[in-house]
C-alpha cells in the first residue's frame, strides 16, 4: 500500500471512530489496524529522510 493510500485509510479509521457507531471490539480492531498502518507510514517518512539525507550529500561531495 501507497504511504498516501496508507493516509487515507488512517483517516477512514479515525473518522469511523470519531462517529462512536462501532462496538468496542470493533473499536479495538480498528484502533489495532491504525497503530499498524501508523508505523508504516513512520518506517516510510523514515526512509524517504534518510534517501534525502544521501542525496544531499552526494550533491554536496560533488
Amino acid at each position: 500500500m501507497t504511504f498516501e493510500k496508507t493516509m487515507d485509510r488512517l483517516k477512514e479509521i479515525i473518522s469511523t471512530l470519531e462517529a462512536g457507531n462501532t462496538t468496542l471490539d470493533e473499536s479495538l480492531e480498528l484502533y489495532k489496524e491504525a497503530i499498524s498502518l501508523s508505523i508504516d507510514c513512520k518506517k516510510e517518512i523514515q526512509n524517504a529522510k534518510l534517501q534525502v539525507e544521501i542525496i544531499d550529500k552526494d550533491l554536496n561531495a560533488k
